[in-house]
Order: structure tokens, then C-alpha cells, then sequence
């Protein structure tokens, strides 16, 4: 008798406590979750030494055309909100520089144009955010690219020399973009 009392009470407080925390399930709250990471990766960096740069005869210094199919991708740009590209150049050279970089669809057609005018050293260094999406330039900028063309236009001589020690130009840039995974 005892046994079957202990059973029961434990059966009263089982259910009570499973009635208790019991709530209706809602399966279609998955549809309201939004997951948007901002993912951050480098885009470009190139370097030229001043000697490279005094070797080379007339204007132009470096031109390149790089092939960028990431941002393109259909994972990417297909979910893609926002984001940005900054550039960071950096001139330790003797020269006054001017660097062009252009992003290209597939028929390469010019998307957007970024021109960077550098002073000979002492020089600061030259950062620049360029957002795309509402707040900025066109996001279809971003998921038409699919090449990167770099040129780089000595504007000085090819014969001066910078006092400091190792003198480069240097272009570095990274992209930061939302991405939304859930729709």
C-alpha cells in the first residue's frame, strides 16, 4: 500500500511538472530568424620599391587587371546587404604617385572607379572607406565584379631618391560586408 502511494504521488508531481512547462509550440518561428554576419576579408595588396619605379621608362608604372569572381559568386551575391572596401596607400618614395583602381563586370565594363592622387614622402598615410548598399554606392557594384584593374602613374621622375631607408609604395585594401544567410 505504501509502494502504491509513493507511485502515485510520483505520477501527481511527474504530470504536474510536465503540465506545468508545457507551452504551445510554435514550428513557424523559424520563418522570423534572421541571421546577417559581417564577414571581413583582404581584397588587395600591392607593392612597388622606389628603384623598381626609377627602372622603368615614361609614366606608367604597374598596370594589372586581377581576376575577382568572389564577390560575383551566387552565395555571395545573392545574399549580400551592405558593406565596405578600404583602401589604405601608404608612399615612403620620392615620387608623386597616382593610383587607379577600377572594378569590371565579366564584358569589362567599368562598375566604379576609385583615383588615388599620393605626394612624395613625407606623405600621410592615405585610408578611404567607400561604403555600397543603401547607404553609399550601388550593392550590384559589389556582385557584378569580376575583375580588378590596378594602374599606377609615376608622376615625377624616374631618377630622384627618397633619404629613407627602403622606400615603397604600398596599396592595401579589405572588403566588410553583411551578408544575410536566413531569409
Amino acid at each position: 500500500m505504501k509502494i502504491k502511494s509513493k507511485f502515485f504521488l510520483c505520477v501527481v508531481v511527474f504530470l504536474s511538472i510536465l503540465s506545468s512547462c508545457v507551452e504551445d509550440v510554435d514550428f513557424n518561428q523559424f520563418e522570423n530568424i534572421a541571421a546577417t554576419p559581417t564577414y571581413e576579408a583582404g581584397i588587395l595588396y600591392l607593392e612597388a620599391p622606389e628603384d623598381v619605379i626609377n627602372l622603368v621608362s615614361g609614366t606608367s608604372v604597374f598596370s594589372q587587371n586581377f581576376n575577382f569572381d568572389a564577390f560575383s559568386s551566387d552565395v555571395f551575391a545573392n545574399r549580400v546587404i551592405d558593406g565596405t572596401i578600404t583602401y589604405v596607400v601608404e608612399n615612403t618614395t620620392s615620387k608623386e604617385l597616382e593610383i587607379t583602381v577600377e572594378f569590371l563586370d565579366e564584358a569589362d565594363t567599368i562598375l566604379d572607379t576609385e583615383v588615388f592622387s599620393i605626394d612624395p614622402e613625407p606623405t600621410a598615410i592615405i585610408q578611404r572607406e567607400i561604403a555600397y548598399g543603401a547607404s553609399g554606392r550601388s550593392i550590384e557594384i559589389i556582385k557584378s565584379l569580376s575583375t580588378i584593374r590596378v594602374v599606377a602613374e609615376n608622376l615625377g621622375d624616374n631618377s630622384s631618391t627618397s633619404n629613407l631607408e627602403n622606400p615603397i609604395i604600398t596599396l592595401k585594401s579589405s572588403g566588410k560586408f553583411r551578408v544575410e544567410l536566413i531569409k
